[in-house]
Order: structure tokens, then C-alpha cells, then sequence
């Protein structure tokens, strides 16, 4: 079974016709019974029960009255089974006697609980997303979940929860995670790089890609779904930051060396180039240590004239 239009009529027309059927029958009732009350015959009694007849059928019908807001649907059952839905917002006369079941369409969102779990290397993190979805397809939001609502909230956050533990808080292509062997699929030297926590657009897109296949059972259409908290545990956060400054020394100083052997190779070719000085072996190789110590301290240097030789 799949979802369907039901069968519904205009309410305000539906409305005119059985309030003046229904009165008219019901009139027409009362004047029958009085008409027999003074004697008259079958045809009277005949036309007091039909007049009380229609008039019931009349007000039976007027139970299928119902109005649609925007943005919301009614699921239509009658006696338990499933006879279609009105989306379109209006006032309508459906089939009376029916259960109808208000399904909002509007689109709705919610953050998770701030969750801890262990990132792809093992560190362990606290994370919570938002998560933006709307009800496509209300047949299956009422009658393939217990509680859709209830049902995408459990879906996110264990989507949250794989997320987390197939991505790193911080990307290190250059490193094995934590209690891996360095071999296989995983290994660094075999596969790029994994994408960081941190990284939050492709992070939100897998999310989002993720979050709707879970969802789709639901009828339930995820539009966004984005990390808003990211944090290493409190239990580890200070070795974090000392670990992540390190790195940021280390990526530093790599910067710098790199830079001071560029600036000490064009210095040597331009005295080459030009013939200031002859160098030696010894002297030049004395002159790349002072360079590099002078370009790569990280204090100022101290000048020390020499007065004598080289060899002195």
C-alpha cells in the first residue's frame, strides 16, 4: 500500500446541501408524524420515516467536515483501514465516520544530545548536530514507524555516532590510528587521507546522505544536517592541545628550515655568481652553519667579530 489522494468534495457546498437537505427532511418529518397524529393513513407514516431517515443520513454526513491547514495532511481510515490523504489546505467533506490523523508537513528541526564516543583513532569526543528534516510521504510517517518523530531522533543520533567513529577529530594522513595495524585498506601509505571532524561541509553532506537513506522508511526527508559541537573529552582535551600545539611548532619550524635552506642556497650562488669571494670547501660550509643558525633561531642573533682568521 502506497500513499493516495482521498476522496473529498467541497466542504462548503457540501455544508449548504446537507444542512437544507437535512432540514428540509426534517420538516418534512415533523409535518408527516403530525399528520398522522391526526389520523392519517400509510402514506403519512411513510413519508414521517423517510423525512427522519434522510435527516440522520444528513447529520452522519456532516461528521465528514474537516479542515487542512498549510503545510499539514490528514491521514483518512475508515473503520482501520487506509482510504487516503488530503495535503491540499481547505475545508472538505470527506466519507463520514472516518478516523483522521493530522500530520504536519512543516519543515522541523532539532539538535541531538551532545553524545560522547570514540573518534577513527580512537579519542575520545563529544559531539551533537542539528538535524533539519520534513514529513514527503504521510502514509508511511503514519503507518510504518510507531512514532516518526521519535523514530528520527534515534536514526541521527546513531548516524552522529558512525560518523564519529569513521573520521578523525584531526586529519594525520601521515599517521596509523590509534591500536590499527598500518596494513590493509587503513593504511596510510594505500589511502588518502581521512576526512577531518572539522571539516564541515563534506562532514554535513555525508550526514545529510546518510541520515536520508535511515530516514527514508519514515517518509521523512532530511534537508540539512550539520555538526553544531565538537570537543575532545574533558579527560583528554589538555594533552590535545598540547599535542595540537606541538604540531603547530613542529609545522612551523619545518616552514622556517625550509624557507633558511632556500635563502642560504641563493646567497651562495649569487657570491658565486658575482666573484665577491672564493670559498672553500670548510669556508662555505661554515658560512651555510652560521646562515642557517642566524635564519632558523628563534632569538635574535648575537654578532661575534672575529679578528683574527677563519683558522684561528
Amino acid at each position: 500500500m502506497e500513499l493516495r489522494r482521498a476522496f473529498r468534495v467541497n466542504g462548503f457546498l457540501a455544508l449548504l446541501v446537507l444542512v437544507v437537505v437535512g432540514g428540509a427532511a426534517l420538516a418534512g418529518g415533523i409535518v408527516a408524524t403530525k399528520s398522522l397524529s391526526d389520523g392519517g393513513g400509510a402514506g403519512a407514516a411513510a413519508g414521517a420515516v423517510i423525512g427522519y431517515v434522510i435527516a440522520a443520513a444528513a447529520l452522519v454526513l456532516l461528521t465528514g467536515l474537516t479542515t487542512v491547514g498549510p503545510n499539514e495532511a490528514k491521514v483518512v481510515q475508515f473503520f482501520g483501514r487506509y482510504i487516503g490523504t488530503v495535503s491540499e489546505p481547505g475545508f472538505f467533506c470527506l466519507v463520514p465516520l472516518t478516523d483522521r490523523r493530522r500530520i504536519s508537513l512543516r519543515v522541523r528541526n532539532f539538535e541531538t544530545q551532545t553524545l560522547k564516543v570514540n573518534d577513527f583513532d580512537g579519542n575520545p569526543i563529544q559531539i551533537a548536530a542539528v538535524v533539519v528534516y520534513r514529513v514527503v510521504d504521510s502514509f508511511k510517517s503514519a503507518f510504518a514507524v510507531d512514532d516518526y518523530e521519535e523514530y528520527v531522533q534515534t536514526q541521527s543520533e546513531a548516524a552522529v555516532r558512525h560518523l564519529a567513529t569513521v573520521h578523525p577529530y584531526d586529519a594525520a594522513p601521515d599517521t596509523a590510528p590509534a591500536g590499527r595495524a598500518a596494513s590493509g585498506p587503513d593504511a596510510p601509505g594505500d589511502a588518502p587521507a581521512r576526512t577531518s571532524l572539522r571539516n564541515g561541509a563534506e562532514v554535513a553532506e555525508e550526514l545529510t546522505a546518510e541520515l536520508s537513506e535511515r530516514t527514508a522508511l519514515a517518509g521523512v526527508d532530511v534537508l540539512e544536517a550539520r555538526i553544531t559541537h565538537l570537543a575532545y573529552a574533558p579527560e583528554i582535551a589538555q594533552a590535545m592541545l598540547v599535542r595540537q600545539q606541538a604540531a603547530q611548532v613542529v609545522a612551523a619550524r619545518s616552514r622556517i628550515v625550509e624557507g633558511a635552506v632556500g635563502m642560504v642556497g641563493m646567497a651562495l650562488d649569487r657570491l658565486t655568481a658575482e666573484g665577491m669571494v672564493e670559498l672553500d670547501e670548510e669556508r662555505r660550509a661554515s658560512m651555510v652553519s652560521n646562515l642557517l643558525v642566524v635564519l632558523c633561531g628563534d632569538r635574535s642573533a648575537q654578532p661575534v667579530v672575529n679578528t683574527g682568521t677563519l683558522y684561528s
